[in-house]
């Protein structure tokens, strides 16, 4: 019997990540076929794609009113991408890192972590706080593309920047206005749609359109099966859901970010590797948990508050550090975080069991 539902959880697994890899690279060859420019697509369709096992995966939780799963998924998912994958990055070449992820997406990852915490403190996500991390994503989103070359590497003015943007609302009225051009040149698009089908189609739109809607059943399927095993080994096992949330499922939907970090700290692009995560962390918390708790109100066990939320931002707070240390991360610093992860995941399991 417990065969069976290993068998369709890692099923579920391998549908969420591949169907949603596939759905990623599928969106940017459509993307890149209707002229939409590289920066934006990396802005929101890499960045997000990286993130859509535990996108999916969390709502589709929401949907079944399993908190747990959705809590201990976002927040297990945050400590595995610094202690599991930079530790893993920083294992396999030292990691070259810049002032940029410090001063700008680096406080922006703390800030929001801290957000969720002071939102999770009284043990429920409500929709309203829900609503300010979707829109704290959506923020943080327009901002890069706005000020994509107002801030230098050594610029400390970015953080602050972002502040004022997000608390005055300006990034509303940025995506207000950023439909002006493309209303404007609607009817001369119209004029030449029946060509530019043709040639898209010749391109293999049709193709990347039908990749597109079966990875995006896949991703679909794969959370429905993963969820719902992990449900059945939490109460087979009498664990927390909170438990099996921050470590098979996190693990499991973290895998996008350990491929993209593994193969950029191999080929030497430091940036690219601890980027992804500081991006990654701040779409799980604002986005993810955000988009779940919109859905249905995410309720938060003691242990979450008082001991997987903080460890979440003691290591978030530790990799600020380490990227600031002679701007890279070594060996020894992946070692500390691959140990201090291993011990997160050891003392949770003893904190359930005791």
């Amino acid at each position: 019997m417990i065969l069976i539902n290993i068998l369709w959880f890692v099923v579920g697994l391998i549908l969420l990540v591949k169907g949603s890899d596939f759905l990623v690279k599928a969106a940017v060859s459509i993307a890149e076929k209707l002229g939409v420019s590289q920066f934006v697509i990396g802005l929101t369709l890499v960045a997000v794609g990286t993130s859509l096992p535990e996108l999916a995966s969390s709502i589709f939780a929401a949907l079944k009113a399993e908190s747990d799963i959705v809590v201990g998924n976002v927040v297990g998912s945050n400590i595995a991408n610094i202690g599991l994958i930079v530790g893993i990055g920083a294992l396999i070449a030292t990691i070259m890192t810049r002032r940029e992820m410090l001063q700008r997406d680096g406080y922006i990852m703390l800030l929001v972590a801290l957000l969720f915490y002071l939102f999770i403190f009284n043990g429920v996500i409500s929709r309203f706080e829900a609503l300010i991390l979707v829109l704290f994503y959506v923020a943080y989103a327009v901002f890069l593309f706005e000020n994509k070359s107002k801030f230098t590497d050594e610029d400390s003015r970015a953080f602050r920047e972002f502040l004022r943007y997000f608390l005055e609302f300006r990034y509303l009225v940025t995506m207000k206005n950023g439909l002006g051009p493309i209303l404007n040149h609607k009817e001369r698009d119209r004029e030449r749609s029946e060509e530019k089908l043709k040639e898209l189609s010749r391109s293999g739109l049709l193709k990347d359109f039908t990749v597109l809607m079966l990875s995006g059943l896949a991703v679909v399927f794969g959370a429905s099966f993963l969820v719902n095993e992990a449900v059945f080994f939490a109460e087979f096992f009498d664990i927390s859901k909170t438990v099996i949330g921050i470590s098979i499922v996190a693990v499991g939907t973290s895998l996008p970010e350990l491929g993209v970090t593994a193969s950029a700290a191999r080929q030497g692009y430091g940036n690219i590797a601890v980027g992804n995560v500081l991006g990654s962390n701040i779409v799980n918390i604002s986005l993810i948990a955000g988009a779940a708790a919109l859905v249905f109100p995410i309720t938060v066990i003691r242990a979450s508050i008082l001991y997987n939320a903080p460890f979440m931002i003691f290591i978030s707070v530790l990799l600020l550090i380490f990227i600031k240390t002679d701007w890279k991360i070594t060996r020894r610093e992946g070692i500390i975080f691959l140990f201090l992860y291993a011990l997160f995941i050891i003392t949770s399991f003893s904190i359930t069991l005791s």
